[in-house]
């Protein structure tokens, strides 16, 4: 089939890169996000699928909105037969929608009808399941609503970040979209509706949301930090300055400690919660370098009085 593959992240890049080495497909351009800021510098860089399809010299579509009048006649031109999306980070609308004879296809890394929306992977984290996945399911007006083609699963393992649960997902997630397209294009595989119950919904967890609530018990405080790793990032408060925290182990033969209170060894960083206390792993104050907590607490010279939060 000929493919537009729209995405924009790292995320992306496996599936496309499958697609790009498929003998039945023929990727002939993607959409993509706009070129952003990003670095220390800040300076502007296509993302990561622009940068992969610039070196396959595949035509790179960067419409500010997918309903850009100049954007669709393109797309028309073009004439795909199907539409791939992985992580593109934009709505389509139903102008956009009608273009493919096969629709768009989406890879969204949740068993749906679980975990509706942009974050699924940190909120499967975040609330503590033991099993997720992937699905590739055809684009509607709805949030995530269309009917699935397809699911792979995958265990969340204890000790698993949102980064390293989705790294495990955009592969086996990226073998399933190659599965599903080249079962839709052989007339194999059909699109069954979603079920109404079991609909939940992972909203975009932003900054603030990230902030460590040390009155919460151990095991939540755990799952924050986790579902916030690498991105947007867990952070508190010391002293009146904001500080990054990695992921922490429970501690749950530790002695008890007061919500934030820290205790610091020589090798140890503590820090009570509402039930048992979690140990700190990587500590990056505000403006200055990713550290052990250990080296943190000896920089700052912890005492007894201090608290994070």
């Amino acid at each position: 089939m000929r493919l537009v593959f729209a995405g924009t992240p790292d995320t992306a890049l496996p599936s496309l890169r499958a697609l790009l080495d498929s003998p039945r497909h023929e990727v002939v351009a993607v959409v993509t996000r706009p070129d952003a800021q990003s670095g220390r510098g800040r300076k502007v860089h296509p993302s990561p699928v622009a940068q992969l399809a610039d070196e396959a010299g595949i035509e790179v579509l960067r419409p500010a909105k997918a309903g850009d009048p100049d954007f669709l006649d393109r797309l028309r031109e073009i004439d795909p037969d199907c539409c791939p999306v992985v992580a593109y980070g934009a709505l389509l609308p139903q102008a956009a929608l009608d273009i493919p004879r096969h629709g768009w296809v989406n890879l969204h890394f949740s068993l749906l009808p679980a975990w509706r929306g942009a974050a699924p992977v940190q909120h499967a984290v975040l609330h503590g399941d033991e099993i997720t996945g992937a699905a590739t399911f055809r684009i509607v007006k709805e949030l995530d609503a269309g009917p699935v083609f397809g699911v792979v699963t995958e265990p969340v393992r204890p000790d698993d970040t949102s980064g390293d649960l989705l790294g495990r997902l955009a592969e086996s997630g990226a073998e399933l979209l190659l599965a599903t397209l080249d079962g839709i294009e052989d007339g194999t595989l059909e699109a069954r509706e979603q079920p109404h119950d079991g609909v939940s919904l992972a909203p975009k967890i932003d900054v603030d949301d990230a902030r460590v609530d040390w009155t919460a018990p151990a095991l939540r405080v755990d799952r924050l930090i986790r579902a916030c790793t690498p991105a947007p990032g867990a952070w508190t408060e010391f002293r009146g300055q904001r500080v990054k925290v990695g992921p922490v182990k429970l501690a749950p033969d530790a002695d008890r400690l007061g919500p934030g209170e820290v205790r610091a060894a020589k090798n140890s960083v503590l820090v009570g919660t509402a039930s048992h206390p979690v140990e700190l792993s990587e500590v990056q104050p505000q403006g200055k370098r990713l550290m052990t907590a250990a080296e943190w607490a000896r920089g700052v010279r912890v005492t007894g009085e201090d608290r994070l939060g």
